[in-house]
């Protein structure tokens, strides 16, 4: 099974089916035993009241918050692309065999075949659109829904529970997250929902309302089945996992948590085939407000800016380093005249917070950076020669195109003892004015196996510069004698591009 996010693929509304998620309250089912256990006996005396347990029923719920979701219909512009999965006929024409069979076995005619949904006509032949979900979030008809369904809008409408139709604006997008936020240009006052200030847990129930197929109102439920997920969508990837039946048609709608409070919104699927096997992914309320809070503002989203490329503390490096936890964010280089490296900041440290908060990967800091506005000052904590440091920092603005902290996720793998390299100074020979050059590499070495190769340079060594290979065995030397289970190298490759490389350690026999 692979993980299809929206966002990657040519078909990008394709493999992309997203809805909104309610979880309920919850009365548990009781077993008659033979005995009463002593643990039974304290939960009958204290009776579970709180809703995060199986409900007799979602209706409740679902009457509170269906009001507030709408199906998005959009008409897309000449450059739009017509295999979007979303896009052209989804939900009018392209319906599995078997609901075309279940609407003409309840008289619906089915897309294309007479009346279509809701009392509709079927879209005429070649009129190019796209369809998803989306939710209301104030009584002037501010609506969220995805990016990638109204990307490349000509016009929007948005239908409500009680069947209007209103046409709407796209007041601005954001593809680094692939949130966007609509108006209704109708007056009038709309039933809304709000975002929950509060994560969900693992484990609680949610309910999914959406536009899956153009079935407007559909309701599925299912659970939060992970948090923080990073499926390679997107630089800020943080998603909800939500295990629940969704599909094409409900990119765009939210997820509820037991209050009726939206706690994310749904945006790709895990899918073998582009179907629903109870497997999707939600944008968390935390990103989704501060988002939508820049797009009413300011109808774009400016994001804060460090000016660093960092890579993930992994094992090997922290062995390297002589850390005890691999933790944190490794500056590879700190771009000149960055907030960055006007705080100073350098290559080789070690990112551990920022304003007290731990970060754990290279990941968490792009996503940490970009959700504080810029002109901010940050305080970084951060480890240099193992020894524990500040730095204030006052963000940039986030260039477009760029990343907070280009993370360089390295070619590393398991090694074996011994470098296996054929070294020589850069400068005598010709490959430049600092460091060591890599002339050749032996394949079965530890080297080659943490991808460096021939026309690389070493610039430094466990934290020191080096200029001659004598200094590098030292440096490897010294390492071994401190009982290092790794040594780090700061290496160049042709392109000019730098990055840490930790190459495991054992004396060779």
């Amino acid at each position: 099974m692979s993980i299809q996010p929206n966002r990657l693929r040519r078909n990008a509304l394709a493999s992309v089916a997203v809805a909104a998620l309610v979880a309920t309250g919850a009365t548990g089912i009781g077993l008659t035993q033979p005995a009463t256990p002593a643990y039974a006996q304290s939960l009958s005396k204290n009776p579970i009241e709180t809703p995060d347990h199986p409900p007799g029923s979602f209706a409740s719920v679902v009457d509170k918050v269906k009001p507030g979701v709408v199906a998005v219909k959009v008409k897309l512009d000449d450059s739009a692309d017509s295999d979007d999965e979303d896009g052209p006929g989804q939900g009018q024409q392209q319906v599995p065999p078997q609901l075309r069979e279940f609407f003409k076995r309840f008289g619906q005619g089915g897309p294309g075949q007479g009346q279509g949904f809701g009392g509709q006509s079927p879209r005429r032949q070649g009129q190019r659109g796209a369809m998803g979900s989306g939710f209301i979030i104030s009584a002037d008809g501010y609506v969220v829904t995805n990016n990638h369904v109204v990307d490349k809008a000509k016009s929007v409408q948005v239908t409500l529970d009680d069947n209007r139709t209103l046409d709407a604006k796209v007041i601005g997008k954001d593809p680094k997250t692939d949130l966007a936020l609509l108006k209704i240009s109708d007056g009038g006052t709309f039933p809304y929902v709000s975002l929950s200030k509060s994560a969900p847990r693992v484990g609680d129930w949610v309910v999914a309302i959406g536009n899956p197929f153009g079935l407007g109102g559909t309701v599925t439920a299912g659970i939060v089945s992970a948090r923080g997920r990073d499926i390679g969508a997107g630089p800020y990837d943080d998603f909800l996992q939500i295990d629940a039946p969704i599909n094409k048609g409900n990119s765009g709608g939210p997820t509820f948590n037991v209050g009726g409070e939206v706690v994310g919104v749904n945006t790709a699927i895990a899918s073998p085939s582009g179907g629903s096997v109870g497997l999707a992914f939600a944008i968390p309320a935390e990103t989704v407000q501060a988002v939508v809070d820049q797009l009413r503002a300011d109808g774009k989203v400016a994001r804060g800016y460090l000016g660093v490329q960092v890579q993930p503390v992994t094992k090997d490096i922290a062995d390297g380093l002589g850390l005890d936890k691999a933790k944190g964010a490794l500056v590879d280089h700190a771009e000149a005249g960055t907030p960055a490296a006007k705080a100073g900041l350098k290559s080789g440290d070690v990112i551990e917070s920022v304003n007290g908060s731990p970060i754990n990967d290279a990941k968490e800091l792009s996503r940490k950076i970009a959700g504080i506005k810029p002109g901010a000052k940050v305080e970084l904590t951060y480890l240099r020669s193992g020894k524990s440091d500040t730095a204030t920092v006052e963000l940039g603005v986030l260039p477009n195109d760029t990343k907070v902290a280009g993370i360089d996720r390295g070619s590393a793998r398991d090694g074996q003892p011994r470098l296996g390299l054929s070294l020589a100074p850069a400068s005598e020979v010709g490959a430049g004015s600092e460091g060591v050059a890599v002339m050749e590499v032996d394949p079965d070495g530890p080297a080659a196996a943490k991808g460096i190769e021939q026309g690389d340079i070493i610039l430094d060594v466990a934290g020191s510069s080096v200029s001659r290979p004598s200094e590098v065995a030292e440096r490897v030397r010294s390492a071994e004698t401190s009982g290092r289970k790794a040594v780090l190298m700061r290496v160049k490759n042709a392109k000019g591009i730098t990055r840490f490389v930790a190459v495991a350690l054992n004396k060779a026999g």
